[in-house]
């Protein structure tokens, strides 16, 4: 069975970019990020009640492979077929090898790392800046989907957000301007009990240093707020993805 036919069985559609989630105009960093998203929630190690998972993710690395090939995404987008004799789909490869190829294991120093760098840097502030935008100034949101983001954030990110209206870049939601402090004692209250909670794990488990209390929070967001977290793992890992990535297959055929 074809890898057309397999994704229809396996995913319900044929569609190679609806499988990922995407449009045909995506670009190569989009179809990357939504491979990685898409396969983590198929991965052997993460969906073992799922008697196809491995399949699935096979399939799925068959998929990444065609659409990160330039001629056979081409031949795909033209004529609506993939080249099941090209040496990306023929050879006999380890899906699973490919993948972490693709995404490294992210360590506690890279995140350590990319957290010093990203705090206080351009990029950040035009993260929280769409944030604001596309929550409308909902703090509860922003502060819960801000990257590298503690309770002790919270006035720095205020911060860039009102600079932000105060020079007109972006409108003043009441949501934003016009907080309740209940609202904002509740946020608090929330933030402290996570890491209380982080706390009294690591103190359970003996551990004691830096790297260790950072590992505890990060379980303890993925814990209380799965999506984010995994979020932003998906931006580390893409982030620290090896550049050269795997060799292409031989052309595809017409």
């Amino acid at each position: 069975m074809g890898l057309l036919e397999r994704c229809e069985e396996l995913f319900k559609s044929s569609n190679l970019y609806e499988v990922l989630g995407i449009n045909k105009e995506a670009s190569e960093k989009e179809i990357r990020r939504s491979y990685y998203k898409v396969s983590l929630k198929v991965h052997p190690d993460r969906a073992p009640e799922d008697p196809l998972a491995t399949e699935k993710f096979q399939v799925l690395g068959k998929l990444y492979a065609v659409l990160s090939d330039t001629e056979q995404r081409a031949v795909y987008d033209e004529q609506g077929v993939v080249d099941e004799e090209s040496d990306t789909l023929s050879q006999d490869r380890c899906w699973e090898d490919y993948w972490r190829l693709l995404f490294p294991k992210i360590t506690v120093q890279d995140i350590l790392e990319f957290e010093n760098k990203y705090k206080g840097s351009d990029e950040e502030r035009k993260d929280v800046i769409r944030l604001y935008v596309q929550h409308q100034g909902n703090m509860d949101v922003i502060t819960a989907s801000a990257m590298c983001c503690s309770q002790e954030d919270e006035p720095r990110l205020c911060g860039i957000i009102q600079a932000a209206i105060d020079s007109e870049e972006v409108q003043s939601f009441p949501a934003f301007t016009k907080e309740s402090d209940k609202k904002k004692k509740a946020r608090r209250k929330r933030a402290n009990k996570e890491r209380q909670e982080a706390e009294e794990m690591q103190k359970d488990m003996g551990l004691g240093d830096e790297d260790d209390s950072l590992v505890m929070m990060l379980q303890q967001k993925q814990k209380s707020r799965e999506q984010n977290f995994n979020s932003f793992l998906s931006d580390l890992e893409t982030k620290y993805s090896k550049k050269s990535g795997p060799q292409k297959g031989k052309k595809s055929k017409k």
